[in-house]
């Protein structure tokens, strides 16, 4: 995504933590993940005071951007040192550069959709969560831009799908398959209308529902006035990590949880 839709980013950052509101957690270690230039960190802080940062910076960033970005980051964690994950060794590697058993929230907004099978993603922040830590996450549903699937317009501009095609339901099923516990779904449909087209086409391409139009954008006529924006938004907790995993019927079990017995000879 682009800085044309930077308003849309901390929008949903703000809807995502009115629904945490209920929700009962203690949190010394958040990572954000993609975090957009620092702007979540306002959010969370006041949500988690003194919460410690460990962030993925957006992809394509400047060096200069950088900067400022692991400054506010510092300043926001009221001096408390994070670490900074690399999110294109992420997208390269679909591994967060983190320990096990790390954070106690994994905080993404708007990145689910670009992921081709997002159960990798799932199983990674299970990976770095804590015993009893949270997933909260929000992403395009697959009925976004719809206005752009058309007859007639498809042809005129390269409209794409979203890499992921998940909906909520798909996302609770696999939230479950993945071993989080007490999923939590929800979605919403926004609608932005827009008064020119150069502002829509845009948008679409910072969504990824466009590939980018070139000098082709004057020939594009008879283009919709609004976007339909589907929001899925869910949260899970990561329980019962020191079990064993149950695969094809076969449970694993960690050595680690293997203790021996010993007995006093009472002679």
């Amino acid at each position: 995504m682009t800085q044309s839709i930077a308003w849309l980013q901390d929008e949903i950052a703000d809807r995502m933590l009115q629904k945490l509101d209920i929700v009962k957690l203690e949190v010394k270690d958040v990572l954000v993940l993609p975090d957009f230039l620092g702007l979540h960190a306002h959010f969370l802080s006041k949500r988690f005071p003194g919460v410690r940062f460990h962030s993925a910076p957006e992809s394509g960033i400047s060096g200069f951007a950088r900067w400022k970005f692991r400054v506010r980051r510092w300043w926001n964690s009221r001096f408390r040192a994070g670490t900074f994950v690399s999110m294109s060794d992420y997208e390269k590697t679909g591994r967060i550069g983190l320990p096990d058993h790390s954070v106690d929230l994994v905080f993404s907004t708007l990145l689910i959709q670009d992921l081709p099978d997002p159960k990798y993603f799932l199983r990674e922040c299970w990976r770095v969560l804590k015993e009893g830590g949270l997933l909260s996450f929000s992403y395009l549903g697959p009925d976004t831009g719809k206005e752009l699937h058309v007859v007639g317009l498809a042809e005129l501009m390269p409209t794409q799908q979203l890499a992921s095609p998940w909906d909520m339901h798909d996302m609770g099923d696999a939230l479950l398959g993945e071993r989080f516990s007490d999923p939590v779904m929800d979605m919403e449909f926004l609608h932005l209308e827009y008064v020119a087209d150069e502002l829509l086409i845009t948008d679409a391409i910072a969504l990824k529902l466009v590939s980018s139009l070139g000098d082709r954008i004057s020939r594009v006529a008879d283009l919709p006035k609004k976007l339909t924006l589907e929001i899925v938004y869910g949260h899970a907790w990561a329980l019962g990590k020191h079990l064993a995993k149950v695969q094809d019927h076969i449970a694993y079990i960690d050595p680690k949880q293997i203790q021996r017995k010993t007995t006093i000879d009472s002679n």
